[in-house]
């Protein structure tokens, strides 16, 4: 194995040549998307190197965003994450599209709500109005990657049949509606039971939160939409 030891001597530290080593082999394809990394231990071993010099190496690699820790299961090459861009009204959908990934859809629940003041402020229902809340898990080629909840006015009622569908943009596009427009707001939350649950996170995990108010081609408010984004899979472009 000491064909693959590090320079000690070298003016450049351990961890930066570690990390170096590691990039390569990742640009190389000998870690592709996805693949595990080897263990502390494992690469202690490999590199003639401590334990502190391999975790700070590899902190730095999942700052960056080469790498994912995934609790209980080690740490892994991330995938290309999809973007969305938020100067533009895009579906989920269209974001897999782009990056020519399959996008899909699991119908977890669609009921009728009676309207909060949260709902009566942003959606201009009036008290006591019935509002339609649809909670669906989306999919990119199989995989979890967000969980999100869109509240409608009751003039929306037909999405409650076609809940399931993988673009609600495209059903209200045959209705006549079009998203045209929205208010966003980006913050950093944590999993809670329902995310963890379908996003394959631990309680409590840090992740993207995404709070939308979206308005039709009219400047009608449209929906609100709350999202629990794993950030390992996804980001944005403001």
């Amino acid at each position: 194995m000491s064909e693959f030891y590090l320079e000690k001597k070298s003016q450049s530290p351990l961890y930066q040549q570690l990390m170096l080593r590691l990039k390569n082999d990742i640009t190389a394809g000998i870690y592709p998307a996805g693949a595990r990394i080897p263990s502390e231990q494992l690469l202690c071993e490999t590199y003639g190197v401590s334990r502190v010099t391999v975790r700070k190496a590899m902190l730095d690699l999942v700052q960056e965003g080469m790498l994912v820790r995934r609790q209980g299961k080690g740490t892994f090459v991330a995938n290309e994450k999809l973007r969305k861009d938020l100067a533009f009204i895009t579906s989920f959908s269209d974001a897999c599209a782009v990056k020519g990934h399959q996008a899909g859809a699991k119908l977890i629940s669609a009921q009728w709500e009676t309207a909060t003041s949260e709902d009566q402020d942003r959606l201009g229902v009036d008290e006591g109005a019935q509002v339609l809340e649809i909670c669906r898990l989306r999919l990119c080629d199989g995989e979890p990657v967000m969980l999100e909840i869109n509240r409608f006015p009751e003039a929306y009622a037909y999405l409650r049949d076609e809940a399931g569908e993988s673009s609600l943009y495209e059903c209200l596009k045959r209705h006549g509606v079009i998203p045209s427009s929205a208010v966003h707001d980006i913050s950093l939350g944590h999993a809670t039971p329902l995310a963890s649950k379908y996003l394959d996170a631990e309680l409590g995990d840090a992740m993207l939160v995404l709070d939308e108010l979206v308005l039709s081609q009219h400047g009608d408010p449209l929906h609100t939409s709350r999202q629990w984004i794993r950030g390992d899979k996804f980001t944005f472009r403001i």
